[in-house]
């Protein structure tokens, strides 16, 4: 995941109590290695949530943790996985990101591929660089959207009180990470400005019933924005 330097990272949290592993079913009909895993029944179920609830979270986040990381071109690493990515042209979908920090450096990573692999997703599930965030854009209903993953976990009262600290957290970094993918994969962008228009949807993947949810960032050219604070959203 992705924090400042003077920011706790969640990996902090997650040495302190044991969690386990838990991912809420997609809501889509994309038979990719991806939906597939989180199509796995589970209780709770993930509840959807409105860009506007989204807008309260982040704000909560903000005043907890403090204002999100600034991106910063030159700590950003692309790697381009796959015999097919390097084809031209390449700038085609399917499309998945794996975005991987640097605590001490604070330097991101960023895999492109054209799918994730299940050995990708079986070392996300298991050693999980917990604090990754996995995304792919999908075609639902005749429209591309940008699906992203992140995992937060939480089963009992110790692994409930981290849970809600890295769904904040990445609540709060998560414009970063999608400038992040922006800036990253700026060929496709280019050649598909469109893009910009696609709805963002964010999946919190928690045995929590209160995180394990899934929430509409709206379009992603504002999914990157950090939203200020309502008077409404303030109040609660």
């Amino acid at each position: 995941m992705l924090f400042s330097s003077s920011q706790p990272s969640p990996m902090a949290a997650r040495n302190a109590v044991a969690i386990n592993l838990s991912f809420a079913p997609i809501p889509t009909s994309s038979s990719s290695p991806l939906s597939s895993m989180f199509r796995k029944p589970m209780k709770p179920m993930a509840v959807v949530v409105s860009c506007e609830r989204r807008d309260f979270y982040s704000s909560l986040a903000a005043r907890i943790l403090g204002p999100p990381s600034t991106f910063e071109a030159s700590k950003l690493k692309v790697e381009f996985v796959g015999e097919e990515m390097n084809k031209q042209p390449f700038c085609t979908i399917p499309r998945a990101y794996t975005l991987t920090h640097c605590d001490l450096t604070a330097n991101l990573t960023l895999a492109v591929s054209s799918s994730i692999s299940s050995e990708q997703l079986r070392i996300w599930q298991s050693t999980l660089q917990m604090d990754d965030v996995v995304a792919e854009w999908k075609k639902v209903k005749d429209e591309m959207s940008l699906h992203v993953h992140c995992y937060v976990s939480g089963a009992n009262l110790l692994q409930d009180l981290a849970a809600g600290f890295r769904y904040h957290i990445f609540s709060k970094e998560l414009p970063l990470v999608l400038k992040a993918v922006i800036h990253g994969d700026a060929a496709l962008f280019t050649q598909h400005p469109e893009l910009m228009d696609a709805k963002v949807w964010v999946y919190f993947h928690s045995r929590s019933k209160k995180y394990n949810r899934i929430e509409c960032w709206g379009p992603l050219k504002e999914a990157t924005q950090v939203r200020k604070r309502s008077p409404l959203h303030m109040a609660f």
